[in-house]
C-alpha cells in the first residue's frame, strides 16, 4: 500500500483531485504574482523544486495532500502539468473506506467557506472547483508575517483561519485587509490563541 521509495510523477493539474474544498484566494494570487516575478526557465526551475504530494486514491486518481495554493495558482497561469510524489497507493480501496482512512490520517479538511464540516461528496473534483475562505488568507499572511510557527499539523492554518471566524468581521477582512491583518497579529499573541499549532507566546 505504502511505496518505500517516493514515487514522482508529471501529472496534468487538471486531473489533479483536492482533498479539501477551500484555499485562500489572496494567498493563490501572491503566489501567481510570485510566478510571474520569476525569470528563466520557470518550468524547470521552479516547478522542478515544487512537488505536490499526492495519495493515489479510487479510480487510479490522485488526490493532492498539500499545495493546494501552488496547484490552484499554476493552474490559474495556465501550467498544465506538475510533479507529483506519490506518499502512498489507496486506490484498492471503495470510496467510504478510502475517504475514513484520509479523514483518520488528517489528509483531509471536509470544511467549507464558513468552517462547516461538509459530506466527502462535497469536496470538489478539480482544483478549478476550490472555493474562497477569506480567513484562510488572513491565516496564510499572518504566518508569513510570524504571528506563528510553521507545524507539521495538518491544515494547521485552517485551525488559525477558525480562530479568527467569530473575531474578525468578513467585511473588515473585504474592506481594510491590512487593518485586520494588524488586528489579527495581535490577537495571536494572547493567551487565547495558546492552543493553536505554532503559538509562539504572548508578547
Amino acid at each position: 500500500m505504502f511505496s518505500r521509495d517516493i514515487t514522482l510523477a508529471t501529472v496534468r493539474i487538471n486531473d489533479l483531485r483536492p482533498t479539501q474544498m477551500t484555499v485562500g484566494f489572496r494567498e493563490v494570487k501572491a503566489k501567481r504574482d510570485h510566478w510571474r516575478s520569476l525569470e528563466g526557465d520557470r518550468d524547470e526551475a521552479f516547478i522542478g523544486s515544487h512537488m505536490i504530494p499526492v495519495v493515489i486514491g479510487p479510480g487510479d486518481h490522485a488526490y493532492v495532500v498539500d499545495h493546494h495554493h501552488l496547484a490552484m495558482a499554476l493552474l490559474q497561469e495556465g501550467v498544465d502539468g506538475i510533479l507529483t510524489s506519490t506518499l502512498a497507493d489507496l486506490s484498492g480501496l471503495s470510496k467510504p473506506s478510502f475517504w475514513t482512512y484520509m479523514d483518520n490520517r488528517g489528509w483531509c479538511h471536509p470544511y467549507d467557506e464558513s468552517g462547516v464540516r461538509r459530506g466527502f461528496d462535497d469536496i470538489p473534483k478539480a482544483i478549478g472547483g476550490l472555493k474562497d475562505d477569506p480567513y484562510r488568507s488572513l491565516a496564510g499572511a499572518l504566518r508569513h508575517r510570524g504571528a506563528f510557527a510553521k507545524d507539521l499539523t495538518p491544515f494547521s492554518e485552517f485551525l488559525w483561519a477558525d480562530f479568527y471566524r467569530g473575531r474578525i468581521a468578513a467585511k473588515h477582512l473585504e474592506h481594510a485587509f491590512g487593518a485586520a491583518l494588524d488586528d489579527a497579529f495581535a490577537m495571536a499573541k494572547t493567551k487565547d490563541a495558546s492552543y493553536l499549532p505554532g503559538w509562539c507566546g504572548a508578547d
